[in-house]
């Protein structure tokens, strides 16, 4: 049966299909989303919730462990973490991949709902929550700053305007506001002024409450005409309320603004967002930057971003038209620049690799037809790989262009193997057409079993699980798809042109006496002749140094058997010396910092330390802007922490990558008194929703507090003392100065107060509480009471303070508690609803993560007791599942293409003497890894199983052919012996265009080169060290296989009479 006969005889059909997949190809290829990843979902759920002035103990007790027993009850939760801080605590929910967000997010508002009569009745609002998917960043930063507007009128316009009108942008996920700065009325008491009018604190709070009203005031129903009630009972600044009455004093009204200052404030004083850029126009002396507010904006999951982005762009002319001139809006970063920089970049090495590829097998066939031919399989498996990446829902991004761009070198073998085929048989002497059926129908079955092993490699990959499984998914099935394109193409199209256009050999021309044309074309003639005739020289003395050595091997199999031997052996051991990795980092144009002071450092002071750390890395020529934040929100977990995002220049305007910047940062920073700072260059994928100062945690969990907290310093310092490890810090922070208030309750009592209504009036003196709400028709804005700063300063300040008692006597706190210093946490932690630690590290340059976490382990056990439970988090704990199940999936992939094999050649003996040269590939990939210092990372190990559908295919060519010749009668040895020599060619054109195909990505080239290269180097090392070695261990291996197979069946046929006698 011969599959191309029919397109060989029906050429115009064929030609037609052709043209119709490139049509399709290409339309798909307009409409395919552009993205750096594919994308992927972490079902992952953060609960907010707030109570203004708790300490983070009482937010943990009665604010996240009630949220936390509801929560845990949800199907599909795979982690559960809690931070709880000054007056805030969030909950991160993690759940399995397979959980369907929506339907989470839905179990989690009921569990809301069971919570919410345990939580404190004086909750401002209900707890919220918001799907967020960590391994999204951020895709545009917005900053808006003024030099004359205060900085709430900015905010109105980013909040109300910009954030609301691109939240509705298509693809537009969220859009969070850093450093926000919402307009509130601040009223900052006086506790002196308060006791010498005998007016206590929480007379004011209800002054204010029932002052500012808006109420339904009703309609008036008339006979002829209706009226709507209008009254004038709400405030709306802060002048406004300075002449409300609060009481009476001897008949005379007291106004609010003569015991407090009233002011036109923010919610919250306490955070600040700061902007600093080589454009800004400021005093450049000051090193202060510009106050601002800044707008993060994220994209919905499979949307294209560069589109996104451009749809925002072009909104940002009209949003300058709708707000002040005074208002400055500049582009902070564009994440879609790198993605454009990357996939171009990716674009240039699969246009260099096809090209590389067309010239390798010019260089074999030296003939500009049959160069064609093969090549035309490139482009058309590559267009209609697009259609079929469209209708699956990928999208154009680094794995998806990376698998095209190795397809490069696949994709052609088969069409390179046919072609080889039909020329050897017109060589023979036999017409276009009768080469064409001959050869395709004698190599049909060659090309089938080529392409359908080389796509088994990829079965395993497929089914992975895990976050692995979701990132490599894409990139399999997009290689996979190439690959079988090609072998179709292989079998319709390029045996139909040969039948057509594929012209005799040149020797085979000129010995038929094909007179010399004149002039341009004879000269053209005569360079071919010479150029085929000199090349063909060449190959014929590689090719009889080749019969020589292969003599030799087969003579002295032993000998050679022993080397393959010591390969696997040699290859087991390197294996287990490599350094192992996860997901390299990439240049993307951005690097974060996290900053840390001490835990009772005032916010002031925060600031100034912040303003330092910003102004050293703003000197740095390599950076372009930066985004400077501090405070308790947003993405900080506690008022002594800040954070730095970082935009670099563009990769052709700076010397340094983004980590060698990091690495020069660092000493610059850590001189700094007081603070510590903690720098890295953002994974390519943030895997957890834990946020930490650095790329990889280690977490410790006890139901004993105290142990936990006794002994988590200890093995922090000495992770700190690990030389592999740099910026190990831990998110353990208990040594926040405390003001602890011991309530005499029997004294309370005799004075008509209870714990409660000191309690409440400490709350409205220092909890920045809410006491009023202002509706506007924007927004609604807050009237926030508390004392003033200078009363703020020192704890001798609470004995100012006064309550008044229901009998009306004026009551001083002194007088029914006493004040004592301490010290408690700033932030308290829980991971599964136990107490948790979670020490955070970076790996110093050229250390591997694999040859840190056996160490981790080891100190954790000889540092902590058997209470303390332990675990990798987020990308360590991805390594660490990865790792164990790489392996697996190694074997699994072999096993897999030995079933198809077996199945293909109805044989158990051949498959496996086609896969005897996998440990040189192996062998080869590591060697190569090892000397250029590269980790045995993910993207090596796609590599390394890539390898083994590569090698494979020469042992398949090698095999199929002496199958075949040992069916006309032929020794094993003179089988493979001719099968070695007649597809040499072959291979070697094959093994070159795959070598071809893959060395753009081995020498890094491009933005994000460096991420790829360790698949390159892989591929690279290994097809160089097996394709010397296979032409040799190939051959030994199949004559002891025949050997072992005809013991066998002799031994089956001498048991065969005994079997009759019986």
């Amino acid at each position: 049966m011969n599959i191309s006969e029919l397109f060989i005889r029906r050429p115009i059909m064929t030609t037609l299909v052709m043209v119709g997949v490139l049509i399709f190809g290409l339309m798909s290829y307009r409409m395919l989303p552009v993205s750096d990843l594919p994308n992927v979902d972490f079902p992952t759920i953060q609960v907010s919730a707030n109570l203004p002035g708790a300490n983070p103990e009482t937010m943990a007790a009665s604010v996240a462990t009630p949220l936390e027993a509801q929560f845990s009850s949800i199907a599909g939760l795979s982690s559960m973490n809690s931070t709880s801080s000054l007056g805030s605590s969030q909950v991160t929910l993690q759940f399995d991949l397979s959980r369907d967000i929506d339907g989470a997010a839905q179990d989690v508002q009921a569990a809301i709902a069971k919570a919410t009569r345990q939580l404190p009745a004086d909750m401002p609002s209900p707890p919220s929550y918001r799907k967020v998917n960590p391994a999204d960043q951020p895709i545009l930063y917005i900053s808006l700053n003024s030099a004359v507007l205060p900085l709430s009128t900015v905010d109105k316009y980013a909040e109300t305007q910009l954030a609301q009108r691109l939240s509705m942008v298509n693809g537009v996920a969220q859009v969070q506001v850093y450093g926000s700065q919402k307009y509130a009325v601040r009223v900052l008491l006086d506790p002196e002024s308060l006791s010498a009018k005998g007016i206590g604190v929480d007379e004011v709070a209800d002054a204010i409450s029932k002052g500012n009203a808006n109420i339904p005031t009703g309609t008036l129903y008339g006979q002829e005409q209706n009226y709507t009630i209008q009254a004038n009972g709400q405030l709306n600044d802060a002048a406004a309320y300075r002449s409300l009455i609060v009481s009476y004093q001897g008949g005379a009204p007291v106004q609010l603004g003569e015991i407090a200052q009233v002011l036109d404030s923010v919610e919250n004083d306490k955070v600040a967002s700061w902007y600093f850029t080589k454009t800004e126009k400021r005093n450049k002396t000051s090193n202060s930057g510009v106050r601002a507010i800044v707008l993060a904006i994220q994209k919905q999951p499979g949307t294209n971003t560069v589109e996104v982005v451009e749809a925002i762009k072009k909104l940002l002319p009209k949003f300058r038209e709708q707000i002040p001139a005074a208002v400055n809006m500049e582009i902070l970063y564009d994440r879609s620049q790198a993605i454009r920089e990357s996939v171009d970049d990716v674009q240039f090495t699969l246009l260099l690799t096809i090209g590389l590829v067309v010239l390798v097998i010019f260089l074999f066939l030296r003939n500009l037809r049959a160069t064609i031919i093969p090549s035309l399989a490139v482009p058309l498996s590559l267009v209609a790989t697009f259609g079929v990446m469209l209708l699956l829902g990928f999208s154009l991004d680094n794995l998806s262009l990376m698998a095209l761009t190795l397809s490069v070198g696949f994709v052609v073998d088969d069409a390179v193997v046919m072609l080889e085929n039909i020329v050897r048989h017109m060589e023979m002497g036999e017409n276009r057409l009768e080469a064409a059926l001959n050869g395709s129908r004698e190599i049909g079955f060659t090309i089938l079993s080529m392409t359908i092993s080389l796509v088994a490699v990829f079965i395993p990959v497929l089914f992975m699980g895990g976050i692995l499984g979701r990132l490599f998914r894409e990139f399999a099935v997009t290689i996979s798809v190439a690959i079988l394109v090609s072998g179709i193409i292989s079998l319709s199209l390029t045996p139909m042109l040969c039948s057509r256009f594929l012209l005799p050999p040149h020797h085979q021309q000129e010995d038929e006496g094909e007179p010399v044309r004149k002039g341009l074309k004879g000269k053209i003639q005569r360079f071919n002749r010479g150029l085929y005739n000199t090349s063909e020289k060449f190959f014929d003395v590689i090719l009889g140094g080749y019969e020589w050595s292969l003599k030799r091997s087969l003579k002295y199999h032993r000998t050679t058997m022993f080397i393959s031997g010591a390969i696997v052996v040699a290859t087991v051991y390197l294996f287990m010396i490599v350094p192992k990795g996860f997901i390299p980092t990439a240049d993307v144009g951005q690097i974060t910092a996290s900053t840390q002071a001490a835990e009772d450092i005032s916010f002031d002071e925060m600031v100034k330390h912040q303003q330092a750390v910003a102004a050293i890395a703003d000197r740095d020529p390599n950076i372009r802007a930066i985004n400077s934040s501090v405070g308790a929100g947003g993405a900080n977990s506690s008022s002594n922490t800040g954070r730095l995002f970082i935009s670099l220049q563009p990769r052709e305007e700076r010397k340094l990558s983004a980590d060698e910047i990091v690495q020069e940062l660092r000493p610059k920073l850590s001189r700094i008194p007081g603070m510590k700072v903690f720098l890295q260059n953002p994974p390519a994928i943030n895997i957890g929703g834990q946020q930490s100062k650095a790329q990889y945690q280690f977490s410790l969990q006890s139901p004993n507090i105290q142990e936990l907290y006794q002994y988590a310093p200890t093995l922090e310092e000495k992770l700190r003392g690990l030389p592999d490890l740099q910026d190990v810090n831990s998110d353990l922070q208990i040594k926040n100065p405390q003001v602890q208030v011991d309530i005499n309750r029997d004294q309370a009592a005799s004075m008509g107060l209870t714990a409660e209504q000191i309690e409440t009036a400490l709350s409205n003196a220092y909890g920045t509480r809410q006491v009023s709400t202002i509706y506007a028709s924007d927004s609604q804005y807050q009237v926030i009471m508390g004392v003033e700063p200078k009363y703020q300063g020192d704890p001798s300040a609470l004995e100012l303070l006064s309550i008044h008692s229901p009998t009306g006597q004026l009551v001083p706190l002194n007088a029914v508690a006493s004040i004592s210093k301490g010290v408690g946490p700033l932030t308290i932690n829980h991971s599964g609803q136990l107490a948790s630690v979670t020490i955070s590290f970076n790996l110093k340059p050229g250390v591997s993560l694999g040859s840190v976490t056996e160490k981790i382990e080891q100190i954790a056990r000889q540092t902590l007791p058997a209470s303390i439970t332990t675990g990798f988090q987020g990308s360590a704990q991805a390594f660490q599942s990865s790792l164990q199940g790489l392996g697996l999936l190694l074997l699994v992939a072999v096993l897999v293409i030995y079933i198809v094999l077996g199945i293909l050649y109805e044989n158990f003996i051949h498959p496996l003497t086609i896969l005897s040269s996998l440990p040189s590939a192996g062998f080869g990939a590591l060697l190569t890894l090892l000397l250029f210092q590269v980790d045995l990372n993910i993207y090596a190990f796609v590599g390394i199983i890539l390898l083994i559908g590569i090698v494979k295919k020469n042992g398949i060519m090698m095999v199929d052919f002496a199958i075949e010749a040992r069916q006309s009668g032929k020794t094993p040895y003179d089988a493979i012996y001719e099968a070695c020599v007649v597809r040499f060619r072959p291979i070697m054109m094959t093994t070159m265009a795959a070598l071809m195909g893959t060395l753009p990505i081995a020498l890094g080239l491009g933005a994000g080169g460096d991420t790829r290269r360790p698949l390159g180097l892989a591929v690279v090392g290994g097809l160089l060290f097996s394709q010397f070695l296979t032409l040799y261990l190939t051959p030994v291996f199949y004559t002891y296989m025949e050997s072992w197979q005809s013991f066998m069946k002799k031994r089956q046929w001498r048991k065969q009479p005994d079997s009759h006698a019986v």
